[in-house]
C-alpha cells in the first residue's frame, strides 16, 4: 500500500469537509462522496517537481482574502501548504472562445490524478485559476464534475446563462455539459473534484 504524507491527508480532509457542506444538490454530493470515498486509500505518489506559472502570483492574495475561519479557509490554508510541490500547467486546447490573455493569464493544477502528487485514474481532485479579465475556453469533458469555487468571477454550463456562485458556491456539471468560466476585475479561484467511472 502507498503511503501518503500528512500534509496530503490534512487536504484531503478538509476537502472532503469543504466540499461535503457546500453541495447543493444530491448529484453534487453523490459525486463527492464517490470521490472521497475513493481516496480512503492512497495510491502512488508522483515523483513530480513543483512548477508555477504567471498566473500564480496571484495565489497569495487569493488565500490572504479567503474567510479566516471555517471549513473555506482550512481547506485553502492545506492547499497553500502543498502548493510548493504542485506542477501548474496550461490548457493547450483554446478553442475560440478563449480570451486573448487566455494562454498567459490562466493555471490549472491536479492535485491529484493523472498529472497530481497523487497519481490515480479514478478519481481527480484539482484548481482552475485565473487571473483578472480571463475567459476560459468553453470545454467539455465525459467523468460528472463539482466545483467549489472560492471567490468572485462567473461560470456558465449548458444552455444557462453567466452566474456568479461566490466564495463557497458550488455547482454540478453532468457528463459532457460544456462549460466555462470568467473573471472580472480580481482572479478567480476553485476547486474541482471528477468521478472518473
Amino acid at each position: 500500500m502507498s503511503e501518503r504524507s500528512v500534509a496530503m491527508q490534512a487536504f484531503i480532509d478538509s476537502a472532503e469537509a469543504a466540499f461535503t457542506a457546500c453541495a447543493n444538490s444530491p448529484k453534487a454530493s453523490s459525486v463527492v462522496e464517490r470521490v472521497f470515498d475513493a481516496l480512503r486509500t492512497p495510491a502512488a505518489n508522483s515523483n513530480l517537481e513543483g512548477e508555477q506559472l504567471p498566473a500564480c502570483t496571484h495565489l497569495q492574495g487569493i488565500a490572504a482574502n479567503t474567510n479566516r475561519q471555517g471549513t473555506l479557509s482550512d481547506m485553502m490554508r492545506r492547499f497553500m501548504e502543498l502548493e510548493p510541490q504542485l506542477r501548474w500547467r496550461r490548457r493547450a486546447d483554446l478553442g475560440t472562445t478563449a480570451s486573448a490573455n487566455f494562454s498567459e493569464g490562466h493555471a490549472n493544477v491536479d492535485i491529484i490524478g493523472a498529472r497530481g502528487l497523487e497519481v490515480r485514474s479514478d478519481v481527480w481532485v484539482g484548481a482552475s485559476l485565473l487571473g483578472p479579465g480571463v475567459r476560459y475556453p468553453d470545454h467539455q469533458h465525459p467523468p460528472e464534475e463539482v466545483y467549489l469555487v472560492m471567490t468572485g468571477g462567473e461560470f456558465r454550463h449548458g444552455d444557462s446563462e453567466w452566474f456568479t456562485p461566490g466564495p463557497g458556491g458550488s455547482f454540478y456539471n453532468s457528463p459532457n455539459i460544456i462549460h466555462a468560466m470568467r473573471s472580472g476585475d480580481r482572479p478567480l479561484f476553485a476547486f474541482w473534484v471528477l468521478a472518473i467511472d
